[in-house]
């Protein structure tokens, strides 16, 4: 076993298994896991999916993950933890720019098993850009930490990429109409702009009548419009609560809400507790979409 400390905020690990052992590992971000060798298959809360050499995953937080392996195995995590958002002023990248990527992946990806990656072309890109992130990790330490900073922001605009072209969305089981995902797609790129969100702009972008946005939206994502804008804009207020040095203030004029008072009243509702009991309790509330039992 290898393990590598990207010198916060990333940590990268390789293994090579012939029997899987459970990581003592608490997860409050996301993991990367690229498969180098070896064939079996993934299982998250239960639903499983193949993997073989080339297969990429993401593992989310606070859910139950193995790996049945069938032939030896190699993998590399790389680990997205939350220190690069408390500790800003040591990486020269841009904090907020990086983790508005970081939270887009976290709160829209589904969280079920399977290869995220939809391009043969970004599969190479990621090897590569894992590559050079060990190779810095070995060989430079702390000095390479500006560079593997840069790389892990390429590798965020990949999986966001991906994860667009992916059905990773909510939308209703029977829905056939693609319009359904882009306009998720287009709600969870701008939940820190209100006037975007009206549903009288939707009507335009979507070429519908603004009578009939609320209706359409209901019926392919079985949820009223405005409670899924709330509550998409509320998982975010969790990831910065847990995971980030963001003030109230901060994530209240960021995401729309009115003032902190606004925010922390709709927080209690939604979520059923207190901004500082959550802040205590330290877990997702929302973000939280299954457990194992």
């Amino acid at each position: 076993m290898e393990v590598l400390e990207a010198y916060k905020p990333f940590e990268i690990q390789e293994l090579k298994l012939s029997e899987w052992k459970q990581r003592p590992v608490k997860n409050n971000f996301f993991e990367l896991v690229l498969i180098k060798q070896g064939e079996g298959t993934q299982c998250i809360n239960y639903n499983l999916y193949p993997y073989s050499e080339g297969s990429i995953f993401l593992l989310p937080p606070l859910q139950c993950h193995s790996f049945n392996i069938e032939s030896p195995s190699k993998f590399v995590f790389l680990k997205f933890t939350d220190s690069f958002f408390k500790n800003s002023k040591r990486v020269a990248v841009d904090r907020a720019e990086w983790f508005s990527e970081a939270a887009y992946i976290l709160s829209n990806y589904n969280q079920l098993p399977g290869d995220i990656i939809k391009s043969d072309i970004d599969r190479e890109h990621l090897n590569r850009l894992t590559a050079m992130i060990l190779q810095e990790s070995r060989n430079y330490g702390g000095d390479s930490i500006s560079l593997v900073s840069s790389l892990m922001t390429s590798v965020l605009e990949i999986l966001i990429r991906n994860i667009k072209k992916g059905s990773h969305y909510e939308v209703a089981e029977n829905s056939s109409d693609d319009r359904a995902t882009k306009m998720l797609t287009y709600i969870n790129e701008n939940l820190g702009n209100t006037e975007l969100l009206k549903v009288e702009n939707l009507a335009d972008v979507f070429m519908m009548s603004a009578t009939y946005v609320s209706e359409f939206f209901k019926k392919q994502v079985n949820m009223p419009l405005r409670e899924y804008i709330i509550k998409a804009k509320l998982r975010l207020v969790e990831i910065r609560l847990l995971n980030s040095d963001y003030t109230l203030t901060e994530i209240a004029d960021e995401l729309g809400f009115t003032d902190v008072s606004h925010l922390s009243k709709t927080f209690k509702r939604y979520v059923g507790i207190s901004v500082r009991d959550f802040k205590n309790n330290g877990e997702y509330m929302l973000l939280k979409r299954a457990v194992c039992n």
